[in-house]
């Protein structure tokens, strides 16, 4: 073989070993976890935020923003709820909607989201100990791929007296990527 169509050959391999199987650019966020709080939608002051965005794991206040995946309540019953946008009659004009769906693993053990069987449009009665696998809106940082951002999270505890729920959070930060363990993902 001819030295050009050989080095040409092995180019071609080289640029098929490194590309990426999902068709997404390299992973640049490392996953972390950390512990978060929310005030309920009612019963607390307007001041406080509600909302909560996958995107860069932050908490928004309602009365400002509409760029959050899901809200915190409590009933008048005493129901704690996480409200996906649909379930607060928001729409994200978009096929992946922001959801939750319930997960029976320790935390650990949730290592990939999957791409469906997402709670979207209810409310998701949430209760201390259960673990959730988040899906994030598409955000404008994610929009020309047309995938959302993922998530895992814990319940740790609810005050009833100040209307705070806390959990326990690992965000994957890549447009796409569905790996939820700590670190670069690579799924």
């Amino acid at each position: 073989m001819r030295p050009l169509p050989l080095l040409l050959l092995l180019l071609a391999l080289g640029g098929t070993a490194c590309s990426d199987s999902n068709g997404l650019p390299d992973a640049a966020v490392a996953n972390v976890e950390r512990s978060d709080t929310l005030w309920a939608l009612v019963g607390t002051p307007v001041t406080t935020p509600s909302g909560y965005s996958v995107d860069g794991g932050r908490r928004v206040r309602t009365d400002l923003f509409v760029d959050f995946d899901f809200a915190y309540n409590v009933t008048p019953s005493g129901e704690h709820l996480f409200l996906p946008l649909a379930a607060l009659g928001i729409d994200t004009a978009t096929a992946a909607k922001p959801g939750f769906q319930l997960r029976g693993e320790n935390f650990e053990a949730i290592t990939i989201a999957p791409s469906n069987g997402y709670i979207t449009d209810v409310p998701v009665p949430i209760a201390v100990g259960q673990r959730y696998v988040v899906r994030g809106r598409i955000t404008p940082a994610c929009s020309g791929l047309g995938v959302p951002k993922y998530a895992k999270m814990e319940i740790l505890s609810f005050d009833e007296v100040t209307h705070i729920v806390s959990f326990r959070i690992l965000i994957n930060d890549n447009c796409g990527f569905r790996g939820l363990e700590p670190g670069i993902p690579d799924r």
